[in-house]
This record gives C-alpha cells, structure tokens and sequence, in this order.
C-alpha cells in the first residue's frame, strides 16, 4: 500500500491514487445499496481527484480525501435526488408538494391500529405499564424516574420490555 510518494508530478498522483482506490468500492457499494450506482460513484470519486489533484497535499492521508470526497458527491446527487422529487405548487401561500403523497391515509384502519395497541397496553404487567404510559405519553425517561421514584436504568429497561412484550403481543393478533 503507497501512502507516501511525491506527487509534485502528475504520474505520482496518478500512481498514489491507483494504489489506494480499491477500498472505495466497498465503500461506495456500502453507501449507495446498488452496484451499478456504487460504479459510477466510484468513478465520479476518481475523476473529481484527478480533477482537482492540485488540492491534494503530498503526506495528507490519501484515504480520508477520497473518501471525503465519494461522501461529498453521495450527498450531493442525494439532496439533488430530492429536490428534484418535490415541486412548487403556484398558489399565493407557495405550498411544497411532495410527489410520493399520492394516496389519502385510511383512518379507519389507523384507528384500528390504535385501539389495538392500546388493548396490548392494557394487557402489560402493571411494573412495564405504568412507565410505558408515561413514555407513550411523551415524558423522558429522566422525568419518568422521577414521577415514578425508580432509578433511571431501572425506568429504560422496563420500558425496553413494554416495547418487547408489545411487539410479540401485536405480531400474535
């Protein structure tokens, strides 16, 4: 592995950087969840050093500028990806209309959901019920304790196995 090699010289930065990007495929493939999108970051990435090698400062950790950089186009086509899914609605107001909101939520069915966790609540021993209200309710653990006068672990972990005991309760029915 060549990390030190002068690259007053455009061959010596070519050469450096060849030696160390075999370690941003995975990299890429990691960030993306697409091979063929891990490609051609991965080319971006090479392109954009070899665009801007006069950046790159001989001794700088040539790993950590390429990954900065695969990271910095990632984010960038990510938030570009985004914006380019959301358009403007011409009203007064200047609404923001999020193309993916196409169906109308069924409330019913929400409503059944609801009153399904509910009836599991109700269901919980009273030692992981009372804390799991609270919780549920949108205290924080600190002020759970405290109500409750248990010590702050204690408060996480029953609240832990509300959830726990819950999730096996609702995926039974």
């Amino acid at each position: 592995m060549k990390t030190e090699i002068k690259t007053d010289n455009s061959s010596g930065f070519n050469e450096l950087l060849l030696g160390n990007a075999d370690f941003l495929k995975p990299f890429a493939v990691n960030l993306t969840r697409d091979f063929e999108s891990a490609n051609d970051l991965y080319q971006e990435t090479l392109y954009k050093a070899l665009v801007n090698k006069e950046k790159y400062h001989s001794g700088t950790n040539i790993r950590a500028w390429l990954y900065t950089i695969m990271r910095n186009i990632f984010i960038n086509d990510y938030r570009r990806n985004a914006r380019q899914r959301t358009i403007f609605d011409n009203t007064p107001e200047d609404f923001l209309i999020n193309l993916k909101q196409v169906s109308v939520p069924n409330q019913a069915e929400a409503n059944l959901r609801i009153k399904e966790i509910r009836k599991a609540i109700e269901h919980l021993p009273e030692i992981f019920r009372n804390p799991f209200l609270l919780y549920f309710d949108g205290y924080k653990y600190q002020e759970i304790a405290e109500t409750l006068d248990e010590p702050l672990g204690t408060i996480k972990s029953r609240i832990h196995f509300a959830r726990k005991l819950l999730k096996e309760h609702i995926s039974r029915s």
